[in-house]
């Protein structure tokens, strides 16, 4: 008979040594045929996403000046908040978010922004991009068509597409979204996603007539109005514009807006005001995909806003973000003379640059990008093919100081003489 089972106080030196993946066996990668519609739509979409070595080189677009935000104040928030946090405030909460933020958010959206709702109608999320996801999860099926501005925002096409929708592509003109009663009512679409108070990227206004006329559409069409107001409080030039919402009698707008252009990216805070027949649909569609966003930041931006700060450092950038964009236009205009037509922008942090005939687009980004210069072809964010043929550079300035910004526009400005020749 055997003498039975042993085990050893030891292994082999071969068996503990990790194989490094050059001496594995390759396999043959399954991931193309394992992927879902849905996965192959969003892995073939261009969403930019810029490396965070790259964020100090003008001109990348969508960030604000982390530099002069009120760090010591948002620190003593923390610590407060810290100091009385309560069991329950380490629970889980409220899918549609923390009531106090959602209470400041419906009170400053109201004088500042003509935005009718009341604090149940806030749906607190981690930014624009989980709100966009959301708004399609909630009110689209794959197939559904969707209108979009001619040019826009590249990862709201992303999140559509990847709910199945199909992408109209409607004209922008200076009055924004362009299109006749006529023949709209003979088109069908579940939604529309529109930027009207400062349109991404080309700049524009949607005129009274225009959100009038959109608003009507909707009513008869029973379609939705996604309204995405991702950076109106900087605004040069007047007041801030009534948000389309707050123009809607008939509840067809959901609203929304984000911190990351105001405050800063990496906060993952922003919101959506839905009409009140739609809150539970989307606050159980929040709990799904991922429940709530941290409570204490979400405590510590209630604070912020109730004592003021944060109306205190939207003035306080203003006539920054105005200095920084005119030191843009003026540099390019002195080094380019007659080669550029130039006009400031009344809103915003970037600002979109058309380029006459004899300058390819794609040659103009090679050059600068040869200079150490960031720039985005207009064309990427065409929503239809046949409007890649127009030709612009989208620039960034919010994150850049004036020395910056001139140093990297005289070099924008000789990468696109050399474009042209």
């Amino acid at each position: 008979m055997g003498a039975g089972a042993f085990v050893s106080r030891a292994l082999p030196d071969h068996l503990l040594q990790a194989r490094s993946s050059a001496t594995r066996r390759h396999e043959p990668s399954f991931v193309g045929r394992s992927l879902s519609r849905r996965g192959q739509v969003l892995s073939k979409t261009c969403v930019a996403v810029t490396p965070t070595t790259s964020r100090a080189r003008p001109f990348v677009p969508g960030t604000p000046a982390l530099e002069v935000f009120p760090i010591s104040t948002w620190s003593s928030l923390i610590t407060r908040n810290w100091q009385r946090v309560t069991a329950r405030m380490l629970d889980y909460g409220e899918a549609a978010g923390y009531l106090p933020l959602r209470e400041a958010i419906a009170s400053y959206l109201g004088p500042s922004r003509a935005v009718q709702c009341n604090p149940d109608q806030v749906i607190v999320v981690s930014g624009t991009q989980q709100a966009i996801d959301l708004s399609a999860r909630v009110l689209l099926d794959p197939g559904d068509r969707v209108w979009m501005e001619a040019f826009s925002y590249r990862a709201a096409q992303a999140a559509l597409l990847g709910a199945g929708a199909k992408l109209i592509s409607i004209p922008v003109d200076e009055e924004g979204l362009n299109f006749s009663m006529k023949a709209a009512r003979g088109s069908k679409a579940r939604l529309v996603y529109v930027t009207p108070s400062h349109q991404y990227p080309l700049g524009v206004t949607m005129s009274l007539r225009r959100r009038l006329s959109l608003l009507e559409w909707a009513h008869h069409a029973k379609a939705w109005i996604l309204e995405d107001d991702y950076d109106s409080e900087y605004r040069y030039v007047g007041r801030p514009l009534a948000a389309l919402q707050g123009l809607d009698t008939d509840g067809r707008v959901i609203y929304m807006g984000t911190f990351s252009k105001v405050l800063f990216p990496s906060l993952r805070l922003g919101y959506l005001i839905v009409p009140q027949d739609l809150v539970q649909a989307f606050s159980a569609a929040r709990a799904t995909i991922g429940w709530c966003s941290p409570i204490l930041d979400q405590a510590v931006l209630a604070d912020f806003i109730n004592e003021g700060h944060f109306t205190r450092h939207i003035r306080r950038m203003r006539p920054l973000y105005a200095e920084r964009q005119s030191a843009l236009v003026e540099t390019l205009q002195h080094e380019c003379g007659s080669m550029l037509s130039l006009r400031p922008d009344k809103a915003g942090i970037h600002m979109t640059l058309s380029l006459p005939d004899g300058i390819d687009e794609r040659e103009a980004v090679r050059h600068a990008t040869n200079r150490g210069i960031i720039v985005q072809p207009l064309s990427s964010f065409a929503v239809d093919s046949q409007n890649r043929d127009c030709k612009g550079l989208v620039l960034g300035y919010g994150a850049y100081n004036v020395e910056q910004i001139k140093e990297a526009a005289t070099k924008l400005a000789a990468a696109l003489r050399a474009a042209a020749s």
